[in-house]
């Protein structure tokens, strides 16, 4: 079983950018596709990014519109998700999430993102 943990979350002004991580641990790494949701109060959590197990592919939400890029580090068990342009309407509590080419099924507890515009 594995285990997420997020960090990196924060304060930051409209138009600045911030950097979530996210450590794995549990698990054969290497062998899940990694992503990171989001979540604000009333809503349902909603997709991001995602990244293949090789971490030779991306995916990533249409309203993303290359602001975001997610990497990862298979011999560290990281996954990073750097943020770029970021707006009022990115406040949320941003998850870390690993599964298969089927769904995500591990998450983490996430990370708080606030944006002031």
């Amino acid at each position: 079983q594995v285990q997420l943990v997020e960090s990196g979350g924060g304060l930051v002004q409209a138009g600045g950018s911030l950097r979530l991580s996210c450590a794995a641990s549990g698990g054969t790494f290497s062998s899940y596709f990694m992503g990171w949701f989001r979540q604000t109060p009333g809503k349902e959590r909603e997709f991001v990014v995602s990244i293949s197990p090789s971490g030779a592919r991306t995916y990533s939400a249409a309203f993303v519109k290359g602001r975001f890029t997610i990497s990862r580090d298979n011999a560290k068990n990281m996954v990073s998700l750097q943020m770029n342009s970021l707006n009022a309407e990115d406040t949320a509590v941003y998850y870390c999430a690993a599964g298969t080419s089927a769904g995500f099924g591990h998450w983490g507890l996430g990370t708080q993102v606030t944006v002031s515009s």
